[in-house]
């Protein structure tokens, strides 16, 4: 369960990295609201930064639009309820002192039902 976390985190930080459209910034207050793009337009992810650092709302998308993760920021350090969707399930991670305290995992199936 762990590994999907882990490989989740790692694919939403290799978005950072990964981009060929180049992100848009926007001055809002005293935060920076940036917008990053997949090459086909679409948002991949969004949120602010803060003293350079993430803060905040923060969400990511699939290259078709769906979203595929949201989270908190606070200063940088990931904070409270994360929830991470994939074909099939969706997973909640809570953070604690930016770790993960724990993982609940529910199936399509399951969601379904209720």
């Amino acid at each position: 369960m762990k590994k999907v976390v882990i490989i989740a985190a790692l694919l939403i930080s290799v978005v950072f990295y990964a981009q060929e459209v180049k992100p848009k910034f926007e001055v809002e207050g005293n935060e920076v609201k940036a917008t990053y793009f997949y090459d086909n337009g679409q948002i991949k992810q969004e949120g602010h930064y803060l003293e350079g650092k993430l803060q905040g709302k923060w969400v990511a998308y699939s290259e078709d639009g769906n979203k595929t993760a949201v989270g908190e920021y606070i200063k940088g350090e990931k904070v409270g309820k994360w929830f991470f969707w994939t074909e099939n399930s969706l997973n909640e991670v809570d953070y604690s002192d930016n770790r993960v305290a724990d993982v609940r995992k529910w199936s399509r199936e399951v969601m379904a039902k209720n």
